[in-house]
């Protein structure tokens, strides 16, 4: 994995599971559940799987006789996911790298993976990886971030932190948002595994319950912090400030509301 996903470590995971999770990654981890339990699944595998916010839904939404297998490359992630499923049945999880799969051919009969696959440095062989432990007529379901310009709270956590640094910006946020192109997403995808390969785009309007728990999760809840702190010469809180009030500007007076937009992919395996 590259150092920006590799780097979720220290107090990150926390931060990016209670400040991030309820903002943007919740309503899509009820849409991504929901699209797997209508598959009605016997053996599931779950990939980039985070702080397990996408597992503890397909936990509770799946046949208790459904099998999940929940991965992820960053332990301290992981520790978080493993927490959360603590005492649930057929569940296992464990460290995976998802371009080389720690597992038999055909093993699964669906995979799922919420805002993972951007991270991954070689897409291509992650996604003929995924094709050779389904099997056959199994389906991947994959979410990926719409553009910047479709995501504004990342938009606006990026520029914030440019102008802070605009000779040397921190670059975390092009990673999770440089995939938002299905036709990008297609190319990487091999013709010869997949039978069909469908994707829709899914907007959400969400709330910011707590907008300065927010605004401290854009920087803290993501490798953005190390940049900052790297760069010197600026406080991270400084940049959750400047933050904090380019939000409250854009999407104010309170409950502020803001879009979402991200791209569900289903793939069939030949």
């Amino acid at each position: 994995m590259p150092e920006t996903a590799a780097s979720f470590t220290g107090d990150i995971p926390s931060k990016y599971d209670s400040g991030l999770g309820p903002v943007i990654f919740s309503g899509y981890a009820d849409e991504i559940a929901g699209r797997c339990r209508s598959r009605k699944p016997a053996d599931v595998l779950e990939l980039a799987a985070g702080t397990g916010i996408v597992s503890l839904r397909l936990r509770r939404r799946l046949p208790p006789e459904c099998k999940l297998t929940v991965t992820d490359l960053n332990e301290p992630m992981l520790e978080l996911a493993k927490a959360k499923l603590s005492g649930a049945s057929n569940v296992r999880v464990r460290a995976a790298d998802a371009m080389e799969l720690p597992f038999a051919d055909g093993s699964f009969d669906l995979i799922v993976c919420q805002f993972g696959v951007m991270f991954f440095p070689d897409k291509a062989a992650a996604f003929r990886e995924a094709a050779r432990v389904l099997k056959p007529g199994g389906h991947y379901i994959f979410s990926v971030w719409a553009p910047l310009a479709q995501n504004p709270f990342a938009e606006i956590a990026d520029a914030e932190a440019a102008l802070f640094f605009p000779d040397d910006p921190p670059g975390f946020y092009k990673v999770p948002f440089h995939y938002g192109d299905p036709e990008a997403v297609k190319a990487d995808l091999n013709g010869g595994d997949w039978s069909a390969v469908s994707h829709e785009t899914v907007t959400l309007n969400k709330t910011i319950d707590d907008p300065e728990e927010f605004a401290e999760a854009l920087v803290y809840g993501n490798p953005i912090s190390e940049e900052i702190r790297a760069r010197g010469g600026v406080d991270p809180d400084e940049v959750a400030s400047a933050i904090l009030d380019a939000l409250r500007a854009r999407f104010g007076p309170p409950p502020l509301r803001m879009p979402l937009t991200a791209v569900v992919f289903t793939c069939r395996r030949q």
